[in-house]
């Protein structure tokens, strides 16, 4: 099974995204052949949670199986959050300008689902040192560290930093991140700590996949970081099923 952690929906105001729309999405997935994709909706990351998470349930309903949704928390709006029905919580400390410990996120933490938070080093919302934090606040909370810090620069110091604490993955979507780094982080931090993420549709789905089925891995470590890692911290049957309402 091919899952790709990072995804999302609609538009963007300062970023060019040629279709944000959820079916331009599952014909990329057909195509590629991935099963299925986390979303969250960029309009509950920007300005509105309550209605970008209404619009990414919508989206996987009626593409029940091959979207996912990663609910998206705004620690200055506190809106609500579903604890089944969805792969997980988005929060991006950056957009927010709320640094990824700081105890407004704790509604997040309580849920106890997987967490997929943007990172990026030397962000003073987001470092890879703030995941460690959390980390060892929240030993049964998986967190995925989005982008593993983003910059090159801070990769190999994102996998050294993440190490010693087995609820902290390295997701590992971006423009700066290449096969051979991703093969990188396997080897520092073991394959079964890397996840595969595109960050589409805000980037080209192709070309975040072709990093990862083309990167220099053994067979049995691309699979784990194409979807067996992620699969095994989702709930049972949330890459599967449709959210409730």
């Amino acid at each position: 099974m091919i899952l790709d952690a990072h995804g999302h929906l609609g538009p963007w105001p300062d970023f060019l995204i040629p279709d944000p729309s959820a079916d331009g999405m599952v014909s990329l997935l057909d195509r590629l052949g991935i099963d299925a994709i986390g979303i969250s909706h960029l309009l509950a990351v920007g300005p509105d949670a309550e209605e970008g998470n209404r619009l990414a349930f919508a989206a996987a309903e009626r593409h029940p199986g091959r979207i996912g949704v990663w609910q998206v928390y705004n620690p200055h709006q506190r809106n609500h959050l579903a604890d089944e029905g969805v792969w997980g919580v988005k929060i991006h400390p950056d957009v927010h300008e709320c640094r990824l410990d700081d105890r407004r996120y704790d509604p997040v933490w309580e849920l106890g689902l997987p967490v997929l938070a943007h990172g990026q080093t030397g962000s003073p919302w987001s470092d890879p040192a703030q995941f460690v934090t959390v980390a060892g606040r929240h030993p049964h909370v998986p967190l995925l560290l989005g982008h593993a810090g983003l910059w090159p620069n801070g990769f190999a110091r994102a996998a050294e930093l993440a190490g010693p604490y087995p609820n902290l993955f390295l997701e590992i979507c971006g423009s700066k991140m290449t096969g051979r780094w991703i093969a990188r982080l396997a080897g520092l931090i073991g394959a079964d700590r890397v996840i595969y993420g595109s960050d589409a549709c805000f980037l080209d789905l192709r070309i975040g996949f072709g990093r990862v089925a083309l990167a220099p891995l053994t067979d049995a470590d691309r699979a784990l970081i194409q979807g067996g890692n992620l699969a095994r911290l989702l709930r049972p049957g949330s890459h599967r099923q449709g959210p409730r309402t």
